[in-house]
């Protein structure tokens, strides 16, 4: 099994951090800050598992063509693969994923 060395580019960490921010604002009576927090450490070490027990998919959006798609849970990542490195460029929450 090869072991990969993985980047996330800011656009897919920013991607989860505001659909998190903006869930915490829309239910802030209902919405916790640690869930929150907790929401964003889970789909950010998603990504970790990228090739290594998520699947490879070809892209459902358009703007993916080209790269690699794999999710885990409500999110889809786009990434690429150069050797032993893994970049994820993009993330995108389930209910975002429409072209």
């Amino acid at each position: 099994m090869m072991e990969y060395r993985y980047k996330i580019k800011p656009l897919a960490q920013r991607k989860i951090r505001s659909f998190y921010y903006n869930v915490a604002k829309k239910y802030r009576h209902t919405y916790s800050k640690w869930l929150m927090h907790k929401n964003i450490d889970d789909a950010v070490d998603a990504m970790f598992q990228i090739e290594n027990g998520l699947l490879r998919r070809e892209p459902t959006i358009s703007q993916w063509a080209g790269y690699h798609m794999a999710h885990k849970g409500k999110w889809y990542f786009a990434y690429t693969i150069d050797e032993d490195i893994i970049t994820v460029v993009d993330a995108c929450h389930a209910q975002n994923m429409r072209d």
